[in-house]
């Protein structure tokens, strides 16, 4: 059971967890060991409510499938059991995240103030390259 927020939790069978061999550099033991985890959440098919899943077709990431699963692989640790607890968490986050809701920007205009200070500052410098006489005419 994956908690995610006060009212929403994932059960088990909606998370597919999967052992393999870790990429990269290793010893004697790389070959037999399979201590990296692959991650799989299907966003569709989970119990999740309408308003995250929503959310999480919408974004666009490269850890998100086209048919809608999250696939996280995690393979920062030595042991299966931290990778494990290390894919389930990053997945919590990812989904938080979704929930999340931006600030919506408003469009803005310079002050009078600010334009004025940017001129100003412009015509300073034409001053100083004009008095060591860096200026063709």
């Amino acid at each position: 059971m994956l908690t995610i927020s006060n009212n929403v939790e994932l059960a088990d069978w909606e998370i597919e967890i999967t052992a393999i061999r870790s990429q990269g550099a290793g010893g004697q033991n790389v070959n037999k060991v399979s201590s990296a985890i692959h991650l799989r959440f299907d966003i569709k098919r989970s119990t999740l409510p309408d308003f995250y899943k929503e959310r999480l077709l919408k974004i666009s990431d490269h850890r998100i499938t086209k048919d809608g699963v999250i696939v996280i692989k995690a393979q920062q640790y030595r042991t299966q059991e931290k990778n494990r607890e290390d894919a389930l968490q990053r997945l919590k986050e990812f989904i938080q995240a979704a929930a999340v809701q931006q600030k919506a920007r408003r469009e803005t205009k310079p002050t009078k103030g600010s334009k004025r200070r940017r001129m100003d500052k412009k015509t300073q410098r034409g001053n100083t390259k004009v008095l060591r006489g860096k200026v063709d005419h």
